[in-house]
């Protein structure tokens, strides 16, 4: 960017950021900082509405938080072109409550370390805000711009399953919502299949009539002893993480419950492994005389853009005239965002890296020059 009107405020932009980690917004708990956040955009002249996504998530959340709905903001262009999608999240993984960034000699920011500092995604956030701050009171061209920042996304992108999509007219997207160096840009994501069984065998006492019981445990060690977990090949995961069963250590168990995920680039390699979870499950549950349920939930969808669409190569020319003439480099992520849901709903869209390091950790970090360089492109991005 050689134009000095159009640089990034790097003092502004990081008193932002301090501002925005400053909510109080683990997923479910949103509404503080989207009140926030829809006054700001209003502030900038864009267009705001909110979809009704906070009644439905409240339920999903038991009625117990104070869910935010989705933002949905415009601004009209003023050069001919497609309108364009920018979108971040509002909400933050645990822990998540009283964070504080603190801004280093160095140019790091981390929170106190009893916190997630909030990168995730504030970052992106920021660098929207930031980058539409310059466009206004620069008076810079852009097409039609339209932003969405989403509730609940950190818990397999719920808020965006609520998304008023008829009210989106681009066909092209961006979410920030990506860690690694500014210049990465995800093209492909994966199918999560969140797997939820329930071994249902027979208790008897464990020393006086064993023979009464079905172990609910062996069918479940049984069925598991035949099922591969872990990387079953270069884009394919399978993974059980928890297990609760039994009442005591002398009564043969009744059930046992088990949580399972599957992670895939190809959707149809990952609906092929649930029907071997299910078929290993149900042979053993019948070798044993018990019963089980397997209960499949897809979460996301995969995508996959490619190189040659003009979503890329608007990406790739845009990192390219920054005025630090950022490196493009296009990756696969394993981890799903809301541009799974984007996808799904005919907006083609990738995700870029946003200035996150170490995210749902305590160790997240950010940098001054990052968020910069996040910042630069997002605007880069708009005006090109």
């Amino acid at each position: 960017m050689s134009d000095d009107k159009s640089k990034i405020n790097r003092v502004r932009l990081i008193c932002e950021f301090i501002k925005l980690t400053s909510f109080d917004s683990e997923s479910f708990n949103e509404e503080k900082i989207s009140e926030y956040l829809k006054e700001k955009l209003k502030e900038l002249g864009l267009k705001v509405e909110s979809d009704t996504a906070s009644e439905i998530l409240k339920k999903i959340s038991n009625g117990t938080s104070h869910p935010a709905s989705n933002i949905y903001a415009t601004l009209k262009g003023n050069k001919a072109g497609p309108p364009v999608l920018f979108s971040a999240h509002m909400d933050t993984v645990k822990p998540g409550t009283g964070k504080r960034a603190l801004l280093h000699q160095d140019g790091k920011i981390t929170s106190k370390d009893d916190t997630v500092l909030g990168a995730d995604d504030v970052s992106g956030l920021v660098s929207i805000i930031e980058a539409l701050t310059v466009i206004k009171e620069n008076g810079l061209s852009t097409p039609d711009l339209e932003i969405v920042f989403t509730a609940a996304e950190e818990p397999y992108c719920t808020g965006s399953r609520f998304l008023a999509y008829d009210r989106i007219k681009a066909k092209e997207g961006y979410v920030l919502d990506l860690t690694g160096p500014v210049g990465k840009a995800a093209l492909a994501a994966p199918s999560i299949l969140s797997v939820s069984i329930k071994v249902n065998g027979r208790s008897a006492h464990a020393g006086f009539a064993p023979e009464q019981g079905i172990n609910a445990l062996s069918i479940a060690a049984g069925a598991l002893a035949k099922i591969k977990t872990g990387r079953i090949d270069e884009d394919l995961t399978l993974n059980f993480g928890t297990i609760i069963g039994g009442s005591g250590k002398n009564i043969v168990p009744e059930s046992v419950e088990i949580e399972g995920e599957i992670r895939s680039m190809d959707h149809r390699k990952a609906t092929d492994a649930a029907v071997k979870i299910r078929t290993e499950f149900e042979n053993a549950a019948s070798e044993y005389g018990g019963s089980v349920e397997v209960t499949v939930t897809e979460q996301i969808h995969s995508y996959r853009v490619s190189k040659k669409r003009n979503v890329v190569k608007r990406f790739i020319k845009a990192a390219g005239e920054t005025e630090r003439c950022i490196k493009p480099e296009c990756i696969d992520t394993f981890g799903g965002s809301d541009a799974n849901q984007l996808n799904e709903h005919g907006i083609e869209t990738i995700v870029l890296a946003c200035a996150m390091e170490n995210c749902h950790s305590t160790n997240e970090y950010t940098s001054v020059d990052e968020l910069e360089k996040s910042a630069e492109l997002t605007l880069k991005l708009m005006t090109l």
